[in-house]
């Protein structure tokens, strides 16, 4: 006997359209909403240790080494004046990024994504010439018969201070990827950072992803108990939200009592430890001397631009 697919199978069924003109479309919980960005976080520092620990370039390198020759062209990246030679340094940072085996695209969000938090505010201002007196490219109106809009020194000033930014940005997300949490604390206590500061950020790092997991687990155990109640109002998530801050505290404290006394019992003096030793090969020597030699140049062109 032949058989055939179920025509139930294949029968298309009616569903919300675009338009929106079937059906009804529900708005979504902003506690959900939260939850899920919560594990969006927790995946992209999951991906993070996974491409740590591939064989690129980066993370073949001695941590302390790959340290102090991306800071110091982060320094030199400060001190940079034209926009040129800026651009110049964070191609260089994509090809470094591209040969230790990133995927540029996930880079260059990274990158981009926090540019325009923290300089858009102090940016778009300086581009107008009541900000930042000059020549004006693009009037937009006039005062008392005098032409107010864009100025040249201000999108000049606009856009050294976004490329310096995604430079500096690029070289602290360098480093962060290629190497894992545990040896880059390792390589920072190595190069003198006070101690007091590599136990904070280690713990944060370590049991926020717990305290995160806590949060999703009283959401799921809620929901759970809530199967009647198919569309809970604001209020109701509102009251959640302030009963869930008050238990997650007093989880948290309890839980950082916990630890310590667990981490002091067994030893535990603030230097984070390594399975692998720390030894400087001949390809940080070279990458050594390559920033060096790029820092030279940017700053010899910079001077050379400047006369």
């Amino acid at each position: 006997m032949a058989t055939s697919t179920p025509t139930w199978l294949t029968q298309g069924e009616m569903a919300l359209c675009p338009c929106g003109c079937i059906g009804r479309r529900r708005k979504g919980s902003f506690i959900e909403k939260t939850i899920e960005g919560a594990s969006n976080v927790m995946r992209q520092a999951m991906f993070s240790e996974d491409v740590a620990a591939q064989g690129g370039l980066l993370q073949r390198m001695d941590p302390r080494a790959k340290a102090l020759s991306l800071l110091g062209l982060l320094i030199v990246a400060a001190f940079v004046r034209h926009i040129p030679l800026l651009l110049g340094m964070y191609l260089g940072t994509l090809l470094l990024a591209a040969v230790s085996g990133l995927p540029l695209g996930f880079f260059i969000k990274r990158v981009w994504l926090f540019i325009p938090i923290f300089t858009g505010v102090i940016v778009i201002p300086a581009t107008f010439s009541f900000v930042t007196h000059g020549h004006v490219v693009l009037t937009l109106w006039h005062w008392h018969g005098h032409a107010e809009g864009l100025t040249s020194q201000g999108l000049t000033s606009a856009g050294l201070m976004v490329t310096r930014v995604a430079v500096s940005i690029s070289l602290v997300v360098l480093l962060t990827l290629t190497t894992p949490w545990v040896r880059l604390l390792a390589a920072l206590r190595a190069l003198f950072v006070p101690r007091i500061f590599i136990l904070i950020t280690g713990m944060a790092y370590r049991y926020i992803f717990l305290l995160l997991g806590s949060v999703t687990d009283m959401y799921v155990s809620r929901k759970a108990r809530m199967i009647g109640n198919a569309r809970p109002d604001v209020s109701e998530g509102r009251r959640f939200v302030s009963a869930s801050a008050g238990a997650l505290f007093g989880k948290a404290q309890a839980l950082s009592e916990e630890v310590h006394m667990a981490m002091v019992s067994r030893g535990y003096t603030g230097n984070p430890k390594t399975l692998a030793a720390f030894r400087i090969e001949a390809i940080d020597w070279a990458f050594a001397l390559a920033c060096l030699a790029g820092a030279v140049l940017v700053l010899g062109g910079d001077h050379l631009l400047g006369i």
